[in-house]
């Protein structure tokens, strides 16, 4: 059966379509099973399920029979969400007779549903004619089969309708996570990172002569660089391992090869999607193979997809041309591709990977961007140029919006525009309650750009400048002297308001190209002050430029991340007393700048009365927090809706901490994305958390919800919320109480958008 399963996996992953991928579910599943009957349902955008594709009922009833989750035994299995296996189906009180399918000769019945991110894509089920229940052997075959195809039927989904673009021409949605507020609309580029075959974006080519030859000089180019290398390597090779080079020559020399990228040029295709187009799908070739050489064949053909796309990638012509109104889509974004635009063309970003919190994310609210993130089954190579709206609001991305979609987006962007423009009347009020009570608020930077956003926002300090940003958008590491300018620049900008530099935090979702971390589990793996300690090179560098930049102006504090045990403060503290003393000796009129540590892990939860006794402060990272105490991968968007910073052992662990620094006399402040959401602030401000720092842009959505309230409002607020079990009730709650003080936070019509004009879900 394994084998069975590999087989359709693969062969439905090589479908060139949709229909063509159904044909093989319902031929092969039938054959496996060795049943009379296998047909396929798939739900369309009006909930119902339309038979897509069969063997054994009628061919004319394709497309044609189409049940709702009441109807028939098809509909009560997707309401169901589970299998149903009937040995007489015509009892069934559910049964229900479709005359046009001929399944009057069937008795036996096995439905199994198609589930993808807890959703009932669609039903495959089996029927014989003989009256029998399938046996336990079978149903788990189909189980195992549906939750395997699930993903891929969605994704090939998702690709027919961007197939269907451009005839279609309207309002095709995709589905996402929210990752930054706002909405936008643009163009979309296509991020394409260097020689990756599964990146390489649509584009039309104009001139069909002068992409051929462009083509076999890459070719030719390649092929030299291949027998080169085979040359110098001769001696060092076995007569196998020397074969591959002749393989990779084989392999350019084959006419078929180039023969199919031709045409596709000749279509109108650039070479290097071209190219790419055809190596996939020699690759998928082999890797469906029964054969284990030839499946591991494909890695190969791989390697030398890449070779040669570097080469097509490399042409002069090729430079990337960023229209006015950006979106930039891509696999996955990171921090250094943000610097490769210029920033007042950029008005949204788009990733396939990635969560609501990721550090993209992050970025991106701190610099205003709307962004949606996790669009698992984006087909995004296809949608270079295509017209966009970015609704990050809802985690919804649209292509070819329609006249009137677009009216209606621009009366958000419009009530957004009105809504930020009532929160510039804040920003030289002081942020305190009703009652009086004051509350410092702070920013999270990165870039130089981030600390004057927040100057003219309003905020207070910096609880959180992230030194790892200027090391992500170099090709090197920074030298000391590259550090101190830098830190200098933000120092003197924000001075004499104090500037919190967390030192370098690289590892999990952060790394640096010349400086790789390969880890199978990086998260719990080599990052942040566990780098830094066994580099104590890098480390004295940074903090030597940190307390340089410093002088004159004593408003640095230095944080360290990721700590879990005492030890590491106290090797850290070493340090950077060593480095102080050394600046001193060398003549220079420094301060010790306060120590701090970043409260991330479960481990400095429950030390943190011993941390707080050797620190000067400490802050809490409420976005690595959240995800080690509910063990949820923030990068990962299939479990994206389980991270909630609002969950009951998250807010009490917040708690534990204030108490726990407090009892030492140490202030206690929280840095992470909790502190910028408004209802939260209001409960993290009555557990007495003495400074919030958030990105700038919530800055003002903060300040408007805490001058609206009373302590003794959000202190009995508090008392309710922490009775209560569960991380969405809670939301609820507190989202009700942020209304009832007349907060606004984002568009109202947000809510009455019209779900009709939603357009067509793909996902």
């Amino acid at each position: 059966m394994l084998d069975s399963l590999r087989a359709i996996t693969q062969e439905v992953n090589a479908a060139d379509s949709l229909e063509a991928a159904m044909k093989i579910i319902v031929n092969r599943t039938r054959l496996t099973m060795s049943t009379q009957m296998c047909s396929i349902y798939l739900r369309n955008e009006h909930e119902e399920f339309v038979l897509r594709a069969t063997e054994g009922l009628n061919a004319t009833a394709v497309n044609q029979v189409k049940v709702t989750r009441e109807v028939g035994l098809i509909g009560y299995v997707a309401r169901r969400g589970e299998p149903i296996n009937l040995e007489n189906a015509r009892e069934h009180p559910q049964y229900r007779y479709f005359p046009e399918t001929g399944e009057e000769r069937f008795s036996s019945f096995l439905g199994v549903p198609i589930v993808h991110q807890r959703e009932v894509l669609g039903v495959l089920a089996v029927q014989q004619g003989e009256r029998r229940r399938f046996d336990d052997a079978e149903e788990a075959f189909l189980v195992t089969l549906c939750a395997q195809l699930s993903g891929l039927i969605a994704h090939t989904e998702a690709i027919h309708s961007a197939d269907e673009i451009d005839n279609k021409s309207i309002d095709v949605r995709f589905k996402g996570v929210a990752g930054s507020p706002g909405v936008s609309i643009g163009t979309a580029v296509v991020f394409s990172p260097e020689a990756d075959l599964d990146s390489v974006p649509y584009q039309k080519c104009t001139d069909t002569e002068g992409e051929l030859t462009f083509f076999f000089s890459s070719l030719i180019a390649a092929r030299n660089d291949i027998k080169a290398l085979g040359s110098k390597l001769k001696d060092r090779l076995s007569s196998e391992e020397q074969g591959l080079f002749d393989a990779y020559l084989a392999m350019l020399d084959d006419t078929s090869l180039a023969r199919e990228v031709t045409e596709d040029i000749k279509q109108g295709v650039v070479a290097p999607y071209a190219w790419s187009r055809v190596i996939l799908n020699h690759a998928q070739t082999f890797a469906s193979m029964h054969d284990p050489y030839l499946r591991e064949r494909a890695a190969d053909v791989r390697d030398l997809g890449r070779r040669v796309l570097a080469y097509l990638q490399n042409s002069p012509n090729r430079e990337k041309d960023y229209p006015d109104n950006t979106v930039l889509l891509g696999d996955e974004l990171t921090a250094s591709v943000l610097g490769e635009i210029p920033k007042d063309k950029l008005v949204g970003l788009v990733s396939v990977k990635g969560s609501g919190n990721s550090h993209i994310a992050i970025l991106a609210r701190a610099m205003g961007i709307p962004t949606v993130m996790g669009v698992v089954d984006l087909p995004f190579t296809q949608l270079e140029g295509h017209s966009v709206v970015v609704d990050g609001y809802r985690g919804n991305i649209y292509f070819n919006p329609s006249e009137e979609m677009i009216r209606e987006f621009k009366i958000l962007i419009q009530e957004d525009y009105e809504i930020t423009r009532h929160y510039e009347t804040l920003r030289h009020l002081p942020c305190e309650t009703l009652d009086n009570h004051r509350v410092p608020l702070w920013v999270n930077t990165g870039l130089m750009a981030d600390i004057l956003r927040s100057i003219e926002r309003g905020a207070e300090g910096v609880g959180l400048y992230r030194t790892e940003v200027p090391f992500l958008l170099r090709d090197r590491f920074p030298t000391e002297e590259d550090q101190r300018k830098i830190y200098r620049e933000h120092l003197e900008t924000f001075a004499p308001h104090t500037v919190t530099m967390r030192t370098l935090d690289v590892g999990g979702d952060k790394s640096l190209s010349y400086f790789p971390i390969e880890e199978a589990n990086p998260f719990l793996g080599w990052r942040g002050i566990r780098v830094t300690l066994d580099h104590p090179e890098i480390f004295l560098a940074q903090v030597r430029a940190m307390m340089k930049a410093s002088e004159g102006l004593n408003n640095l504090r230095i944080m360290l991340p990721m700590v879990s045990h005492t030890s590491e403060l106290e090797m850290a503290q070493t340090l950077i007393h060593r480095a102080h003393a050394e600046l001193l000796e060398e003549g220079g009129d420094i301060e010790l700048p306060p120590i701090g540590v970043m409260i991330e892990v479960p481990a400095a939860v429950y030390q943190a009365k011993e941390l707080a006794a050797r620190a000067d402060f400490l802050s809490v990272g409420s976005n690595d927090l959240t995800q080690y105490l509910l063990a949820v991968d923030r990068n990962n968007p299939r479990v994206a809706d389980l991270y909630n910073s609002y969950h009951p052992a998250v807010l009490q662990a917040l708690q534990y901490v204030v108490k726990a620094a407090h009892s030492q006399g140490t202030p206690v402040s929280i840095c992470g994305e909790l502190a910028g959401d408004p209802g939260a602030a209001i409960l993290l401000m009555a557990m007495g958390y003495d400074v919030l720092s958030m990105n700038s842009t919530n800055l003002p959505r903060v300040k408007s919800v805490i001058r609206a309230i009373t302590l003794d409002q959000a202190e009995r607020l508090l008392t309710s919320v922490m009775k209560l079990a569960d991380a969405t009730i809670i939301n609820q709650y507190v989202e009700r109480t942020i209304r009832r003080l007349g907060v606004k936070d984002r568009p109202e019509s947000l809510d009455t958008f019209s779900l009709s004009k939603e357009g067509c879900e793909t996902s």
